[in-house]
């Protein structure tokens, strides 16, 4: 299932201050609990939660098709971690890019990744 973005900017000021946060090389990953899980639970056709996904790049990153290139990376690091471990739903999401995410690879930033939501405890330890 493709991930909803979040979109709204008080949104992503919430989880940067009130959101617990994992430092790396190539990002940060903040996340908090969404207080409008249960709505969008029973709006998704399947009937469960889902996480809701915040990219951010910021323009000292480069041109656009620079910041276009590390969120395409992100994305695909993210939805390897996706496909290979059960992450816990109903929560926000944003993970920044920083400078040496320019360089990356999406092979590079999928380990560091994995140990970020591990350190948030957001993978889900009896399938890894």
């Amino acid at each position: 299932m493709k991930n909803i973005a979040i979109r709204e900017n008080h949104l992503y000021k919430k989880v940067y201050i009130k959101g617990n946060k994992a430092y790396g090389k190539f990002t940060v990953v903040y996340v908090l609990r969404d207080l409008k899980a249960f709505a969008l639970k029973k709006a998704n056709p399947k009937k469960e939660y889902i996480n809701r996904i915040g990219l951010t790049v910021t323009k000292k990153m480069g041109k656009a098709v620079e910041r276009n290139r590390v969120k395409r990376v992100i994305r695909a690091a993210f939805s390897e971690v996706e496909k290979n471990y059960t992450l816990k739903k109903g929560n926000l999401l944003v993970i920044a890019a920083r400078e040496d995410a320019k360089t990356a690879r999406s092979s590079d930033i999928y380990p560091e990744m994995v140990k970020q939501l591990k350190k948030l405890s957001l993978i889900n330890e009896d399938n890894t």
